[in-house]
């Protein structure tokens, strides 16, 4: 897996770069691979950002991050040229616009249950004439430094909905129909349950849910994606085999968990 040359560090254009650069990578179906981040720091996001990800997710959902935490954030995920993702804590227009105006280059959003409801915030995060966003100076331009070059950026960030509900099966022929869309996540625990599946992710019947929601992104040429939690190297290429070509690889915590403990007494 070659996740690409890294830079030193980020700069808007550079940004937009490697922005045009996952579009192309997920267009040619290729693999992309992602960090997700729950904890709240900024040396972890360094850390994470030196580590030849494509992104990096800062999950607003389930992590433990205030919207003040994100510049800082995504300053040190920059250092080391990498782009920042924020899977939304929900649908709220402000905090759309609150996370692309700090610097995210793009959302992950939870729960997208209809086509008329993620168009409503595929608007909310795209600047006039495309959406409706608020247009301002803001981190994300340079406080307007940067104006002109951001604009035309502004009106396309990163848009991925996330699969994780009975509606959201019901309906995916329609969202997937919906313009702007980069790749789509399936949120195969929250899904499982809503389908009175619970937990039941290795069974036939979910599986042959999982395959029918490939089948549609397929038809539609939307990349599909999935949250490969288990860290290490046969996971991702499990999922990538399987066809998935945008994947979250494992969670901060997750590797802590796995990886970190008292070598002189188990598990």
């Amino acid at each position: 897996i070659n996740f690409g040359k890294k830079m030193s560090s980020i700069t808007l254009s550079n940004k937009i770069k490697l922005v045009q650069k996952l579009r192309l990578k997920l267009k040619r179906k290729k693999l992309s691979v992602g960090a997700w981040m729950q904890i709240s720091s900024s040396q972890i996001a360094e850390i994470l950002g030196q580590a030849n990800f494509d992104w990096i997710t800062i999950d607003l959902e389930h992590g433990s991050f205030d919207l003040k935490d994100l510049p800082n954030i995504f300053r040190a995920i920059e250092l080391g040229g990498t782009i920042s993702l924020v899977r939304l804590p929900g649908h709220d227009a402000d905090v759309c616009n609150r996370v692309l105006d700090e610097g995210a280059s793009g959302v992950i959003i939870p729960n997208i249950t209809s086509a008329d409801q993620l168009e409503e915030i595929r608007q909310a995060c795209c600047w006039p004439p495309t959406g409706r966003r608020g247009v301002g100076f803001s981190r994300a331009n340079l406080f307007g430094k940067n104006f002109n070059i951001y604009k035309s950026f502004a009106q396309k960030p990163i848009i991925v909905p996330m699969i994780e509900n009975k509606e959201s099966f019901e309906n995916l022929d329609e969202i997937l129909s919906v313009k702007g869309i980069d790749a789509i996540l399936i949120g195969p625990y929250d899904l499982s349950a809503s389908l009175g599946l619970t937990g039941k992710i290795k069974s036939q019947s979910f599986q042959k849910i999982i395959n029918n929601i490939k089948s549609k992104c397929k038809k539609h040429k939307i990349p599909c994606g999935i949250h490969v939690i288990e860290p290490s190297l046969s996971s991702i290429r499990k999922y990538s085999n399987k066809g998935f070509k945008f994947l979250p690889y494992s969670l901060d915590t997750n590797v802590i968990l796995s990886n970190y403990h008292n070598p002189l007494k188990s598990k």
